[in-house]
């Protein structure tokens, strides 16, 4: 039986509320992280991630009550990050609630961190965040970048996608940097790119605007797809986006709880009420956006 492709909702906190933007710049808050949190729960979210966006750019750690009030309010796996520098860091987090970590920042300034928490904890608890961007002077196209996308690190995507994967994280969180808080689409290309130097699970994020960015993101290569303003602001539910992956032929997870809570919603611009030829029609145009593109981001 294939793997159900996870959604992931992404609560992005500054400041103690979720904030969203474009590019990480000009934030608005999007409301409470444990309300957002139980929210997408009831909607049957496969996961949820939650990530300190301030914390490395000044310094701070992630809010460990925070994480603690989350843990408690929600019954699916949760992912913390943000300001994660040390072993002790994580072991704080897991204690505190969190079933994985993200390691970004850090990582890049000390690789051999990811071989130390691999040995005390395993590989399942640590996701490696890159965030990304199209950069014409590395080798693949494709820059990594540290403190909410403002320095380029100076490192190529995809050899330290490869390189991380070697030292032995669970999983990789992909961020497009050009594409984030646009809801122009996924960058195909880098997802396609990564998801050959890298076989452990890819959760694509950025970009995401319509249900069919989604499909079109998991036949680039993505086994999981994150996202953040379509949830918050309420265009899209994670229902919407089951069904559109369902449609077009990818597992998903469906709950009578998750169909409950969408109708209850109302649903996003696209419904979550709406018949099933609307949703055909939502992964015929994914499709036809995946022919057009090659791998192009769209």
């Amino acid at each position: 039986m294939s793997v159900a492709i996870r959604v992931i909702p992404c609560l992005d906190v500054a400041g103690g509320q979720v904030v969203k933007g474009v590019n990480f710049l000009d934030l608005r808050q999007a409301g409470d992280p444990v309300e957002l949190a139980a929210r997408y729960d009831a909607q049957g979210a496969d996961e949820l991630t939650f990530l300190d966006i301030s914390a490395s750019a000044e310094g701070r750690a992630t809010t460990l009550e925070m994480v603690r009030r989350c843990a408690e309010t929600v019954f699916i796996p949760l992912t913390v990050g943000g300001g994660v520098s040390a072993v002790d860091d994580v072991d704080r987090l897991l204690r505190h609630g969190a079933d994985k970590v993200g390691l970004n920042t850090a990582a890049l300034a000390r690789p051999q961190l990811i071989d130390q928490i691999v040995r005390r904890f395993g590989s399942q608890v640590l996701v490696l965040s890159i965030d990304a961007r199209r950069q014409p002077d590395q080798p693949s196209g494709f820059g990594v970048t540290t403190h909410g996308g403002r320095r380029a690190a100076g490192v190529d995507a995809l050899a330290w996608a490869r390189q991380a994967q070697d030292r032995g994280v669970g999983e990789i969180l992909l961020n497009s940097m050009d594409a984030d808080g646009t809801t122009a689409g996924f960058d195909l290309a880098m997802i396609a790119a990564v998801r050959q130097v890298a076989s452990v699970p890819l959760i694509a994020s950025g970009g995401a605007g319509r249900p069919e960015d989604f499909v079109a993101a998991v036949a680039a290569g993505a086994d999981a797809v994150l996202a953040a303003s379509v949830f918050h602001y309420g265009r899209l539910t994670v229902n919407d986006v089951k069904r559109a992956l369902a449609a077009a032929g990818h597992p998903v997870r469906l709950t009578a709880g998750a169909e409950a809570a969408a109708g209850d919603s109302g649903g996003g611009e696209s419904g979550s009420g709406g018949t099933a030829t609307g949703v055909a029609a939502v992964a015929a145009g994914a499709a036809s956006i995946a022919a057009e593109t090659g791998g192009r981001a769209v």
